[in-house]
């Protein structure tokens, strides 16, 4: 999807025109995640870009998107430039000795300060 979306209708509440946006963005997404997955590949990833304008969109997160477009409202600008481009995304394997990060910080291990139970505190 490469769309300028006004954010500025005459006629209609400009919340409601970024609220349209929003949810034309976030359909686009949803509907591209369930086409059927090649062979091999663990899910749909996107190319994104975002800017005022075509010619100065900047490639960012898909997760930042929204963000973006709310602080451009903010701002007034009268305009935006949005970009998405699904591609096949692969898992990486991840090497033999990481701990994942909820690993790492003690809290799956139930009696990690050597307490007899974590939910003492909640008996009558």
């Amino acid at each position: 999807m490469r769309k300028t979306f006004k954010l500025q209708v005459e006629g209609k509440h400009p919340d409601r025109v970024l609220d349209a946006i929003k949810h034309e963005v976030r359909k686009y997404a949803k509907r591209q995640r369930r086409v059927p997955l090649p062979a091999g590949v663990d899910f749909w990833d996107f190319d994104c870009k975002f800017g005022s304008a075509e010619e100065s969109a900047e490639p960012v997160h898909l997760a930042e998107i929204i963000q973006r477009m709310d602080a451009a409202a903010a701002e007034g600008a009268a305009q935006v430039f949005v970009e998405m481009v699904a591609k096949e995304g692969r898992r990486r394997v991840r090497p033999a000795g990481e701990l994942m990060a909820t690993q790492a910080d003690g809290f799956d291990d139930p009696n990690s300060e050597g307490g007899d139970n974590d939910n003492d505190d909640l008996r009558p």
